[in-house]
Order: C-alpha cells, then sequence, then structure tokens
C-alpha cells in the first residue's frame, strides 16, 4: 500500500477552456423549445416549462468556475491505462492504517456525486468517526463520461472490461497490493466483477442495488422486468408496482441498449436535449417526492450536465449499455458464490421490487431471493430515504454501511 507523501504521480487539476463554455452559452442561447401542451405533470416526460428555466440559468446564472473551483479542492490526475485515458479524483486518508479505496459512479452520474462522501471516508474523525475506518479514496470518471475527454479507440466498452481496467489502475498504476471497492449502477457490476475476477486481492466490495453481473446478457437485456409479464393474477399492488418500475426504466434501458447511436447525434448537439435527457432520470429515479431540486439543485444538476457537454461524452456513456449486451459477461471461474470477495449492500425502498414494502422486506427479500446467491454478502442494509443516487441521496447511511463492510478486514 502506498502512503500519501509517495503518491506516484502529479495532480491535473481539471480546467475547462473558455472557448467551450462560449459555446456552450451559444448553443444555449439558441435554443428552439418544443410544442409542450398538458405537460405541467411531467406525465409526458420533461415539461417545456421547467427545462427553459434550468437553460435560462444555464446561460446566464450557473457559475462553471465556482464549481470547478471546488471540485478542484481535490487532488486530480490523468493517466493511460492500457493505452485508455482514465480521469480521477482523489483524498488521502487520515487515520493509523488507511486502505485504498475506488469508488465507482453509473449513469447519469458522474464523478462528482462521490463528493458527499469523500471527505467521511477519508478522514472519519473529522466528522465524529472513528480514524480507524479511514480510506485512501480514488474516484475515476467512467472512461467515456467526462475528463480527460472524449473516449476513442475504445467502441467496445463496458463494465467488465473497465473493471480490467480499474485492476491495472489500483495495482499497478498506483502499486496497492490489495484494494477495497464501491459502487451503484454501472459502477456496482464495476465493483462486482472486481470481486468476482480479482477476489484475492480485494478487501471486500460495497455496492448499491445488487444487480447480477449477468444482468445485461440476454436476447431482451433492455427489460427491466427480466421478460416477467403483467398477469391478471397479480395482486393489484405488485401489477401497480411493475408499471411503476417500467415507466422509471424501459425507456432508458431500450434506448441505450438499442438506439442509444441515434440519439446522441442530437444530445450531442444540444446542450438543452441534453439536459433534458439526464434531468428526465434524475428527476424519476431520485427520492424526491416530486420535487427534483429537493434532492439536486439547479447548480447541482447543471455541474452534472456541463461535464458531460464540455467533454462530448454522452455517446460513448451510453455505449456500455449495448456493449454489455454485445460483448457479454463471462464467469472468469465457477466458484460459488460468484463474487467471492465479501460484499455489502446499500439497498433502499424507494427501489423496492413489487411486493416488497419496508426496508426490513427488503433485506429479507434480497436474503432469500436469487440474486443474494450471486454474493458472498456480509453486511446487507436497507433505508426509507434516498433512491438510485444514494451516496448522493443519503450518504450517512452510505458511509456507515460502508464502514461496517469493511470493519475486521483490514491488514
Amino acid at each position: 500500500m502506498t502512503t500519501p507523501h509517495a503518491f506516484p504521480l502529479q495532480p491535473t487539476p481539471i480546467r475547462v477552456p473558455d472557448e467551450a463554455l462560449d459555446d456552450l452559452r451559444t448553443r444555449l442561447a439558441l435554443t428552439r423549445a418544443p410544442l409542450d401542451e398538458g405537460n405541467q405533470d411531467w406525465s409526458y416526460g420533461v415539461p417545456d416549462g421547467y427545462l427553459r428555466e434550468l437553460v435560462d440559468y444555464w446561460r446566464h446564472g450557473y457559475d462553471w468556475r465556482g464549481a470547478e473551483a471546488a471540485i478542484n479542492a481535490y487532488e486530480h490526475y490523468q493517466v493511460s491505462v492500457a493505452g485508455v485515458p482514465v480521469h480521477f479524483m482523489r483524498k488521502a486518508g487520515r487515520g493509523p492504517r488507511p486502505i485504498p479505496l475506488i469508488l465507482t459512479h453509473g449513469w447519469p452520474w458522474t464523478f462528482w456525486h462521490w463528493s458527499k462522501v469523500i471527505d467521511p471516508l477519508a478522514d472519519p474523525a473529522a466528522f465524529g468517526g472513528d480514524p480507524a475506518d479511514a480510506f485512501d479514496v480514488v474516484v475515476p470518471s467512467l472512461p467515456g463520461f467526462g475528463f480527460p475527454g472524449p473516449l476513442t479507440g475504445f467502441p467496445d466498452v463496458n463494465f467488465w472490461k473497465v473493471a480490467d481496467l480499474w485492476h491495472t489502475l489500483m495495482t499497478e498504476t498506483l502499486g496497492h497490493r490489495k484494494y477495497a471497492a464501491g459502487g451503484c449502477d454501472i459502477g456496482g457490476l464495476v465493483s462486482s466483477q472486481l470481486g468476482h475476477k480479482y477476489a484475492d486481492q480485494l478487501y471486500g466490495v460495497h455496492i448499491g442495488s445488487g444487480l447480477p453481473l449477468d444482468f445485461f446478457a440476454g436476447p431482451r437485456s433492455w427489460d427491466f422486468a427480466r421478460n416477467l409479464p403483467l398477469t391478471e393474477d397479480q395482486p393489484a399492488d405488485v401489477r401497480a408496482r411493475i408499471v411503476e418500475l417500467d415507466r422509471r426504466w424501459a425507456s432508458h434501458l431500450a434506448v441505450h441498449t438499442l438506439d442509444g447511436a441515434t440519439l446522441a447525434h442530437g444530445l450531442s448537439d444540444s446542450p438543452a436535449g441534453l439536459l433534458a435527457w439526464l434531468l428526465e432520470r434524475w428527476n424519476a429515479w431520485s427520492d424526491n417526492g416530486g420535487d427534483v431540486e429537493s434532492v439536486f439543485t439547479k447548480d447541482d444538476m447543471l455541474t452534472h450536465a456541463t461535464i458531460y457537454w464540455v467533454n462530448n461524452s454522452i455517446a460513448t456513456s451510453m455505449r456500455y449499455y449495448a456493449n454489455a449486451n454485445r460483448y457479454p459477461w463471462a464467469p472468469a471461474h465457477d466458484r460459488t458464490p460468484v463474487v467471492q470477495a465479501p460484499v455489502g449492500l446499500t439497498l433502499v425502498t424507494y427501489e423496492n421490487p413489487p411486493g416488497v414494502h419496508t426496508a426490513d422486506e427488503r433485506v429479507r427479500a434480497f436474503e432469500a431471493g436469487p440474486q443474494a446467491r450471486w454474493f458472498n454478502h456480509v453486511n446487507v442494509s436497507a433505508h426509507d430515504r434516498g433512491g438510485h443516487f444514494i451516496p448522493w441521496e443519503n450518504p450517512e447511511a452510505w458511509v456507515s454501511d460502508l464502514r461496517r463492510t469493511f470493519r475486521g478486514r483490514r491488514p
């Protein structure tokens, strides 16, 4: 394990060129809005009225340089890993024996979605915690999701290929003999793959959702219900929940898996269009009670959207879905459970499957269900607060759960 003073790379702060920001403002000024009558309740998708507010604020009020300064309060690095350009943010751990921890985001996340948990994970004593729980925190951008720029030369990028990159980054580039991993969404799959293929070199894994590694395999991978139909004999609440989850996920999974490149032509040309596509997911997937700004302020949303825009990264970010199906996951071994590294999970009731209602029921349903058999699970928790962006929406729960996963597993 490297120590902070021996870190082998020189920092490269984030700096977006003025020309990119000028071009963004010009394009925002030329936005042509669609006709969108009768959509004040979001029932047809993102309403024009609210998007106009955000576009106007992006153009006239939002301060990227201020956001950039907050981002640059952390160390940033750019490095080539197996020929792939990789950006990551880092905060050195403060405690008697910090262990390295790599945190991987999902879609439509950016590395900055981890910003609420980095400090308490790296320096627990400063937040009333035990310094023995400190981590040396590494937060990369998924290649093709943002910095250091558009991803080229890696058209088949997907979650399990990124897991190989991350292992090389942590062991060869940064010199760690052993490390920990955490993630949500795509980042949960990346972390689970690390715990599957490289279990002997991981202290453990902490994830959200607990998707099986073969989730995107098969001929209908875009079907979130995994080909299960609605039937007349299902209880009303189960049918209603299936329909609700379909509305939340169906268009996202189908378009990204089947037709992402077509959509990307519009989203790469129009910042308003890009913002709308991201906003629909931030709104539908967060536990916001009907007010997305209770979870993401305008500044929050526009910081994440600007990271996507200035790096022209929307096309390669969506490509992960199609490539997880086109180049399907294959096991590296036949041992059980599939993910042999110790695994902790943080679940939320906002994402409960049909027929499951409380946090306690969610834990029991997971432990008794088929997903549990994939994991050497040692710590399963569920929470009533928070949605798909758990480390952003309920950072205290995520930090507490993750710390518990790794207690007793340090050298």
